[in-house]
This record gives structure tokens, C-alpha cells and sequence, in this order.
């Protein structure tokens, strides 16, 4: 739940339209914990998504996340977006990088985390083939482990 949890922040912070999915997962979550004092508070305030992320950056402080399991929804919820085409490859590319900016340094050379630092750089020289390319691979990352 954690790890789920802060991915959603970790995509509200970068802007991407995750509202309804979040909404939906939270609903789920809280369903099955109605005395979660933290859920509580989230679906609270879920229409404010500064005061949510806050909320669970507050409240995950400190605990233990899983990072195999968070990159694993991580890189889901990063490929359902991708695949969307809602946003050009360059804003993409941008808001994945300022994800990879906020992410613990214990995992900032990890992969597949480490290529959100640098999945954008061929866009610089107009490969945005490349770009296409190393994400979708990444997006394969976690299908064998």
C-alpha cells in the first residue's frame, strides 16, 4: 500500500493526470482498511492534490518501502500514461526526469530507475526513436523478475 501510494504522489508532483485512477485505488484501498486513519485523510481531501501529496509524503516518512514493488507499479502506471499519447514524448521525457530527480538517492542509479534520468537525452539531437525505444524497454524491465 505504501509504495502504491507514493507513486501516485511521486505522479501528482510531475503533473500527470492520474486523478480518476488514484481516486479509484484509494476508494479500494480504504474499502479494505476503513480504519486507516491515514486513507482517511486522503479521501478527505482527495480533490486537493497538494494537500494529498503532503499527506502521504507525511505519513510514509520514514517506513520501509519496497522498491521492487514500487518500481513495479511505478513503471505501470508510467506505460499506462505512455500509452495514452496524451502528452508529446518531450514532456514525457521531462516529467519522468523530475520524477527520477525525487527519488531516494539509495535507488538513483538502480535500475530501471537510472533511466528516467537520462531516457530523454537522444531528444536533444531529434532521436525521438531512441527516446521510444529505451522506454518501452523499460517498460519490460520488471516481465521476467
Amino acid at each position: 500500500m505504501h509504495e502504491e501510494l507514493l507513486v501516485y504522489a511521486l505522479l501528482f508532483s510531475v503533473g500527470f493526470p492520474v486523478g480518476s485512477d488514484y481516486a479509484e485505488h484509494l476508494n479500494t484501498l480504504f474499502l479494505e482498511t476503513p480504519d486507516n486513519e491515514m486513507l482517511l485523510e486522503l479521501q478527505w481531501c482527495s480533490s486537493d492534490t497538494s494537500k494529498t501529496i503532503s499527506i502521504i509524503r507525511h505519513h510514509l516518512y520514514g517506513h520501509i518501502i519496497d522498491y521492487d514493488v514500487f518500481g513495479r507499479f511505478m513503471f505501470a502506471k508510467l506505460e499506462n500514461i505512455y500509452r495514452q499519447e496524451i502528452m508529446s514524448i518531450d514532456s514525457f521525457s521531462q516529467s519522468t526526469y523530475a520524477i527520477w530527480a525525487q527519488l531516494p538517492d539509495s535507488i538513483h542509479y538502480e535500475e530501471p530507475f537510472y533511466v528516467l534520468n537520462h531516457a530523454g537525452d537522444a531528444l536533444s539531437w531529434g532521436d525521438e526513436i531512441q527516446t521510444r525505444e529505451i522506454f518501452e524497454e523499460t517498460f519490460r524491465f520488471y516481465d521476467n523478475k
